[in-house]
């Protein structure tokens, strides 16, 4: 009987429309995993709100393009569901107002809860407010990589 792959955990975050943070923080921290070296996470991201047939935020995609970022250039909003909730190993939100919005999963945390910090809305907003909210994004990922991703001595025997 042939094997199946081991599935990778699903980190998702989540914002409002998914067209600002939550796609910036999925892409940054695929880059980052990548650049670590770090395997068995599947990274995407969702909307409370989202619309569709609305795409990534032109200043979104320049912040990441300057950043040197990836995006996935087909890049749609997606809005979030209880399946995936459910189905994620860590779901992180922008806001606590997210993470309330969502109820009580033990999977369900926060940029405050995780760094201290919210990451506000840049929508409508010029190009430097997205250049600040992609830094404080990548500010938190070191955070959200060692408490979540990187194997305990457990897993590595």
């Amino acid at each position: 009987m042939e094997q199946k792959k081991a599935e990778k955990k699903k980190i998702v975050f989540v914002c409002t429309g998914n067209t600002c943070r939550s796609p910036m923080a999925e892409a940054a921290l695929r880059k980052e995993l990548r650049r670590r070296k770090i395997t068995g996470y599947a990274v995407s991201s969702a909307g409370l709100r989202a619309e569709e047939g609305s795409g990534l935020s032109q200043n979104s995609a320049q912040a990441l393009a300057e950043a040197k970022i990836p995006v996935n250039k087909s890049f749609k909003p997606r809005q979030l569901t209880q399946k995936t909730v459910e189905g994620a190993y860590l779901i992180v939100c922008m806001t606590e107002r997210h993470r309330l919005a969502l109820g009580n999963y033990p999977n369900v945390t926060s940029f405050p809860l995780l760094c201290g910090r919210e990451i506000p809305d840049p929508y409508g907003q010029d190009i430097d407010v997205y250049r600040v909210t992609l830094r404080r994004i990548r500010e938190c990922l070191p955070l959200i990589i060692e408490r979540y991703c990187m194997p305990t001595e457990r897993e590595e025997n």
